[in-house]
């Protein structure tokens, strides 16, 4: 696998997921140490002048007021990444605290931060050694950036707190040390460079984002397979219908589950004497409803994706150019600036975060209404029986498959009450707005495993409801699903416990399995 040089532009999601949950290896662009350089020449200009500059030569929050000598940057910039290292409740996934650290370091390497470049190389050799800060995962408000889980991160850059190593939690100086890697010692504003950005609920956002992906693609092949195990019409996916909407998920969600049945047997067997009118919504549509969960999943990424390039600590740093060159002694110059702002602000990612949830409670419940449609059995046209059941009254198939659905799907509905709806202030008054992002980002990750949980149910239904229909036979894509489905479940000849299979399928979801070709 290619190293992954950090040269200031945005992180891919396909980057944050190969240095997150496969070990890819990470390097310091030469571009991003001269930037960082130069940046730290303007810092360390401010820092011994007379101007009194937030977080450079200052206390934080409610003691911004409060000057700091040269004599105390030091301990100041220690004193912050220790008192706010305050994360309480079980450890967030390693997968999402090393996102966190990729995101940190791109934000560091970007040179607004102000930053030298030990701090972002060591960062990165904690990620290519395989040391992951243990990080408890409740304690950040999403406001001021992300200041308790970043606090964690950056403990162990000084050889403090608790660090994973091979699975097995050890002390950070130890681990440093086995892994031949001195402590930081922390200069004026580097504390709070480390501390003050959104970098754990992008790193939520990215990671969520790529496994959604997957999600969808795998809702979409199982309603196309849902389309022909129920006999439905396929007329509600005409083009026409949905150019004349102009709604791009919906008209794409079409286009997706056209595809999938094109060359189908099954529907043009029962179209001639069909007394059925209509088909459920769950069926007829199910363009309109996926497609407008897409359209916000859409949203969501494309406000994360600009997450993934931004920086977003406080305050930042604009040098001239060549300062990286010039000797630090001496006043700031005209074209040097430190600029104080918000840009730790969680609310842009926060609300990312916050939509997921109900287009998750979208997919999901068409997804449960379908599953429920083709085991009540009561369909004339369909020769199902009901449940599933391979003997009706001796064996009951799959009729609790169907209440698993729904009871992930009134869990995923708790999940849709917005975090960032409500707010408490913090810092004496000082941080009077929070985005809760993180807790947006919980409720985000929960929805998205029950949502999974849901269409693996459904693939399991409609694979053996597509049973029934034999010997006709689908569309290509459809077939493909169904062969997938099969070579991980076999067809349902007596009772047996679902758990199992159910949870095959929702591990091949997770692996991208049900991906579109190509």
């Amino acid at each position: 696998m290619p190293t992954l040089s950090i040269d200031g532009s945005t992180i891919t999601l396909v980057d944050l997921e190969s240095v997150a949950r496969t070990g890819r290896p990470v390097r310091l662009a030469d571009v991003s140490i001269e930037r960082m350089r130069a940046a730290r020449v303007v810092v360390e200009r401010f820092a011994a002048s007379p101007e009194a500059i937030y977080g450079v030569n200052t206390g934080f929050g409610v003691f911004a007021r409060e000057r700091i000598g040269l004599e105390g940057l030091r301990d100041v910039q220690r004193n912050l990444v220790r008192s706010h290292a305050s994360g309480v409740m079980e450890p967030l996934p390693a997968d999402i605290v090393r996102a966190t650290m990729l995101l940190l370091t791109a934000s560091l390497a970007r040179g607004h931060s102000g930053a030298r470049p030990i701090v972002a190389e060591r960062l990165l050799d904690l990620l290519n050694a395989g040391i992951t800060p243990v990080v408890p995962s409740r304690g950040s408000v999403g406001a001021s950036g992300d200041l308790a889980p970043l606090a964690h991160i950056a403990l162990v850059l000084l050889g403090e707190g608790t660090a994973l190593v091979r699975d097995r939690a050890v002390p950070a100086a130890d681990a440093l040390r086995d892994a031949g890697l001195a402590p930081v010692t922390l200069e004026a504003k580097e504390g709070l460079s480390l501390i003050n950005g959104t970098h754990l609920m992008a790193a939520i956002g990215g990671l969520l984002h790529a496994d959604l992906r997957r999600l969808v693609d795998a809702s979409i092949a199982a309603a196309a397979l849902a389309i022909d195990a129920c006999r439905a019409s396929a007329q509600p996916l005409d083009e026409r219908l949905h150019r004349a909407r102009g709604q791009q998920g919906q008209a794409e969600v079409a286009r997706r589950l056209r595809a999938d049945l094109d060359g189908s047997g099954i529907g043009p067997a029962h179209r001639e004497g069909d007394p059925r009118v209509q088909d459920p919504y769950c069926l007829r549509a199910a363009p309109q409803v996926m497609g407008a969960a897409c359209d916000l999943i859409a949203w969501s990424h494309a406000m994360t994706a600009r997450e993934l390039g931004a920086v977003t600590d406080n305050p930042l740093v604009f040098s001239a150019p060549g300062a990286g060159s010039d000797d630090a002694a001496g006043a700031p110059t005209a074209a040097d600036a430190i600029v104080s702002g918000g840009n730790f602000h969680g609310m842009p990612i926060a609300m990312a975060l916050d939509v997921i949830p109900m287009a998750l409670a979208a997919l999901a419940g068409i997804a449960e209404r379908r599953v429920y449609w083709v085991l009540a059995g009561h369909d004339p046209v369909n020769p199902v029986h009901p449940s599933l059941s391979p003997h009706p009254g001796m064996e009951s198939g799959y009729m609790i498959a169907q209440y698993a659905a729904a009871a992930c799907c009134n869990e995923i509905q708790t999940c849709c009450v917005a975090a960032t709806a409500a707010n408490i202030p913090t810092s004496a008054g000082v941080e009077d707005f929070n985005s809760f992002g993180p807790a947006a980002g919980f409720k985000a990750m929960r929805a998205l495993e029950l949502a999974t949980q849901v269409i693996a149910i459904e693939l399991l239904v409609m694979a053996e409801a597509l049973e029934y229909q034999r010997p006709l036979r689908s569309g290509a894509g459809v077939e493909r699903t169904y062969e997938r489905v099969r070579s991980l479940v076999t067809r349902l000849d007596a009772d047996r416990p679902p758990a199992p299979d159910i949870a095959r399928l929702a591990a091949a979801i997770r692996a991208g399995h049900f991906g579109a070709p190509g």
